[in-house]
């Protein structure tokens, strides 16, 4: 995406007519256009588009407001936010006036790509066909200067390509799945796991459609989902697990979760001698270093005893022995006694007991949660809440909240594409900005990490999409309802201090309303904040 920002200085020619693919996508729209009869009576001859399943139906969109994400998903640099989009989503799901007459013939032919590249799906390799550098990868041996004529072809190729995925994303919204099929087809050519962040992140995306599209060809009579035909994850638990350290070593989104959290905990736990952590989900011990450190150099010395509860998943326990072996003989160097416990079943309100548990008297109890509550987020939201209300119970000292700060939870496809198109986006510019092209490091981040994610924002619905990332502002509302009040965090300083040492420009941090937000470019990424109970609640 550097390269496509440094793009942006030339003209972009506006060769491309994206009205009337945009405008087709919906079959009803396309029979409104011919003057046909009503939007119920529509809905009542076309079975692609039916309105009951709000999850998966999809409001359409004009053109001039996917010029306008197109323009904020290219230039990375003056990324705002598209909840407004969301707004105006819902406002045009039952009207179609805006649309305008007079369109001219989109044309969407193969030969616009010419002989760029070829790819052929497998299992677990491609085939790639045509010039690397016509594709923009350059050995980094080599130093390029790309002529004005090569820029501007690059930039309409990169707006041709987002404004297919918008295209496709819309047909599959309304299920219109030849349409969809004919446009991926179409986006392969364009998308490559190795080449620039747009084609990366919009590979992601189109092995999302993909899957997507897998379930509607098996959508059931009632216009339902049925996610039982597919895996909801293709990536082994190692192979995640390895890019998650890879994510926590060379970038800072994880790292300053972790950070704000052993902050907020320490300050929770400031003059206690017992400490107890409620690790939510817990399936590593990265975070953990860092804490027995900072407890070690208190001014009143380090606690005389730390347990940690893991809430786990039963394929874990053994996979996170090593770890806390590694911890304990840590901990024993500096003089913290460390005690360890793994529960490993369901995480629901009856198992959130003092007594399952096992809370004593005089302990700081700290409940952590680092990009895990997301996955209690359903469409009722009452599953979050019973289990804050639970926790809320425990009477924590504090409970951390560490996020990714987006909106994936909205009622309809194309929005929640739209938001995750333009985050994950950003997420795959700062990649390239941290680590070379060919890095296999990077590689492996985005195949095993994030690829994953996004394809479970897109292809699932129901109780198998877990990746529900919610904004601030709405845990804010969620944690407040359920008795919890912010709590002021002091380690502002501290996370400027942590991201200097990556050497990198594009990063940015913001307080908002007792959270800390970590973004690129303007565009926040990850949220972090620590939460009390609030007794004025209870009274």
């Amino acid at each position: 995406m550097e390269d496509f920002n440094a793009w942006l200085s030339f003209p972009i020619h506006g060769s491309l007519n994206h009205d009337l693919a945009i405008r087709r996508f919906c079959p009803a729209r396309l029979e409104q256009e011919q003057g046909g009869g009503e939007w119920e009576e529509i809905l009542n001859e076309i079975q692609f588009c039916s309105p009951s399943d709000d999850s998966t139906s999809t409001p359409c969109l004009p053109a001039s407001d996917v010029d306008e994400f197109v323009d904020s998903f290219i230039n990375m640099d003056h990324c705002k936010d598209i909840d407004d989009d969301y707004q105006s989503l819902e406002k045009q799901q039952k009207s179609f006036d805006y649309f305008q007459d007079g369109i001219q013939t989109f044309s969407m032919v193969d030969d616009l790509y010419g002989d760029v590249m070829m790819m052929m799906e497998g299992d677990d390799q491609m085939e790639m066909c045509g010039s690397v550098e016509d594709f923009g990868v350059v050995d980094d041996q080599t130093t390029m200067v790309p002529s004005v004529e090569a820029v501007s072809h690059g930039v309409d190729q990169g707006l041709h390509l987002v404004h297919m995925l918008l295209a496709c994303a819309e047909a599959v919204g309304c299920r219109d799945t030849r349409l969809a099929d004919s446009l991926l087809t179409q986006i392969w050519a364009s998308v490559s796991p190795f080449g620039d962040s747009l084609q990366r992140v919009s590979y992601c995306f189109s092995m999302g459609l993909k899957s997507r599209l897998s379930l509607l060809h098996n959508v059931n009579l009632n216009g339902t989902f049925n996610n039982d035909t597919m895996d909801v994850s293709l990536i082994a638990r190692e192979e995640k697990l390895e890019a998650f350290q890879l994510l926590h070593q060379t970038t800072p989104y994880i790292a300053f979760g972790f950070m704000v959290a052993n902050e907020a905990i320490c300050q929770a736990a400031q003059g206690k001698e017992s400490l107890h952590i409620i690790d939510l989900g817990m399936e590593h011990t990265l975070q953990w270093p860092s804490l027995l450190r900072t407890l070690a150099s208190r001014p009143e010395g380090p606690p005389k005893k730390l347990r940690i509860t893991g809430l786990v998943e039963d394929h874990n326990v053994l996979e996170l022995d090593a770890g806390m072996r590694v911890l304990v003989e840590e901990a024993r160097s500096l003089g913290i006694p460390i005690e360890f416990n793994m529960i490993s079943e369901p995480v629901k309100p009856s198992l959130l007991t003092k007594e399952n548990l096992d809370l004593r008297e005089g302990e700081a109890l700290c409940v952590n949660s680092i990009m895990h509550l997301h996955m209690y987020v359903k469409e009722s939201r009452g599953s979050l809440k019973a289990i804050l209300q639970a926790f809320k119970k425990l009477g924590p000292s504090v409970l951390t909240l560490v996020e990714q700060d987006a909106n994936h939870n909205g009622p309809f496809f194309l929005g929640r594409f739209l938001e995750s198109l333009h985050f994950y986006s950003a997420i795959f510019d700062s990649l390239e900005v941290s680590l070379p092209r060919n890095s296999p490091q990077r590689m492996k981040i985005e195949r095993l990490h994030f690829a994953d994610e996004i394809r479970n924002i897109v292809a699932f619905e129901g109780l198998n999409r877990v990746e529900r990332h919610e904004r601030a502002d709405q845990w804010r509302r969620q944690l407040g309802r359920a008795g919890f009040q912010v709590m002021g965090l002091k380690c502002t300083s501290q996370a400027r201090m942590m991201l200097s040492v990556y050497g990198c420009d594009g990063y940015s941090l913001a307080s908002e309303k007792g959270c800390l937000l970590l973004g690129w470019k303007g565009r926040p990424i990850m949220l972090a904040s620590a939460w009390q109970v609030n007794n004025a609640s209870n009274s």
